[in-house]
This record gives C-alpha cells, structure tokens and sequence, in this order.
C-alpha cells in the first residue's frame, strides 16, 4: 500500500515541461470534478505529477482551497513498522530479533510516529495546522476539514480497516477518492469491502503493536482482517469498465475521482466471485 516514490527529481525535471503551481494544480483538481465541501480521500504520488513549485506543500494547499473549510480531506499514515515482525517482508528480519523488536519498539504516538512508506505528501499533511490523526497504532488515517473528527476518533484497534474505522466512516457519509497516479493497488478503500464480503478462504491473523495503556508501555495483541491487495488492480479495472469510467489528468499524472460507496459495494460482490 505504500507510495514510496519510483523516480529521482532529476527524472521529474527531465519530464516535465511547464512545472505544476497551486494555481494549476486548482485547475486541474476542479477539471477533475471535486467542489467545495467534498469528502475526498486521497492515494496520490507527488513524482508521478511532474516537477511543482511547493512540492507536497503546493499539492496540499491546492486540494484545501479547492474543498474549502467545509469540504473534508484524508490521507492514510499507515505505520506498518509498529508490527508483529514475524509478519515483515519488505524486508524481513531474522526471527532471533523479534522479541527485542517487540519489548523494544516505540510506543505508537498520533504526533510523532511517521508513516511508513506512504509518500512525502501524506507525511507532510499529518503535521499540518488543525490535521488531526486517529490513534491506531498500524492503519491511522490523517483528516482536515469539516468532518475530520467525525472521521478520526475512537479508531479502535479491532476496527483496523473495517467497521467503526475512517473508511467506513468515510463510506457513511459518501465520501469520494483520489486517486493521482497511482492506481486501485494503492486504493485502502478496497479493504473495507475486505472486511464487508464473504469470499472463500477469508482468514483473521494475530497482529500486535507497542502501545501506551495507562501511561505504561505495552505490547498488545488483536486478530485483524488477513488483507491482500493483490488483485486491487484488476477489481479496479473491471469496475471502472463496468461505469465506463474515463480517466483525467492532474499535472502529468493520470488521475481518478470515484464514490467511494459505489466501487465498495462493487467490491464486496467481486470478491465472492474471484476469490
């Protein structure tokens, strides 16, 4: 689910010709479709649109004088290193560390903790003024505007991507997400139709993290959801064939704007049918 940027800057320069500004950026977010007082959760690679004056800041602030103070804009800020190690692959570490790594790890903080792997534009927003984050310690999402705390709170940590959390939340009150150069791979809306269908083989697995309980540092364990973003793509393109969805452009990247309802309960049924 990550967004770790595939090109060096000197690429972006290279291929860009006129450099993308905020007032562009606009331009192209409102060509797009999103008006003020939209939900929009947003996947998006800042290499993937061309060289921008402002970089993420630039990105950020055109996205939020779009929405307007009564529009809502969410990231995830996924921190997937405050894990059970014995799950890691990218990369995985020896077993004789996994105990030191779990007695040792930093408890998850909503202020501190980083991202893991999800691009400078998420990690810029969740230190923006009047951002706030959701307290799961692994699947936290990052909110502005006027439904932000709706959004966020009480993220509790069986919630994971499920019921009770940010997409589903997003999901109730018919939210839409951005998707900007990346495709449905990196689409976290897809897991709350995870959590929602009934496909064969659908199996829970044991998850831990560091956590403050009563201000004293603990390892906590739960049963999630076994996610599996493998076939996202393909969920992706059979929807957006299935509404004749045609694509748009934000800077130099191709870029989409779906409801977030409507490719959920698309996914819940083509899950029981292709898993």
């Amino acid at each position: 689910m990550g967004l770790e940027q595939k090109k060096s800057e000197e690429d972006v320069v290279n291929l860009t010709t006129k450099p993308n500004t905020i007032k562009s950026l606009k331009q192209d977010f409102k060509a797009l479709g999103i008006k003020p007082g939209s939900i929009i959760i947003i996947h998006i690679s800042l290499s993937e649109i061309g060289w921008t004056i402002g970089g993420p800041v630039a990105v950020i602030k055109a996205l939020m004088e779009v929405l307007t103070s009564e529009g809502t804009l969410v990231m995830p800020t996924f921190s997937g290193d405050n894990t059970d190690p014995s799950q890691w692959e990218n990369p995985p570490v020896p077993k004789s560390w996994w105990d030191i790594i779990r007695k040792e790890m930093p408890v998850y903080h909503n202020e501190i903790t980083p991202p893991r792997n999800m691009g400078i534009i998420a990690d810029t927003f969740r230190k923006w003024p009047y951002v706030i984050r959701s307290n799961h310690p692994v699947s936290s999402f990052a909110a502005w505007g006027k439904q932000a705390d709706l959004i966020t709170k009480e993220h509790h940590l069986i919630a994971d991507l499920g019921e009770d959390s940010p997409l589903a939340r997003i999901y109730g009150l018919d939210g839409q997400i951005l998707l900007v150069g990346v495709n449905h791979e990196n689409n976290s809306s897809l897991h709350l139709a995870e959590y929602r269908s009934n496909y064969p083989k659908k199996q829970y697995r044991l998850n831990g993290s560091a956590m403050l309980i009563n201000n004293e540092r603990k390892w906590v364990e739960w049963k999630e959801l076994d996610l599996n973003s493998d076939d996202f793509e393909q969920l992706g393109k059979d929807f957006e064939s299935s509404i004749n969805y045609i694509t748009g452009q934000v800077g130099l990247a191709e870029a989409r704007l779906i409801s977030q309802r409507e490719i959920v309960d698309f996914a819940i049924e083509w899950f029981k049918e292709n898993r």
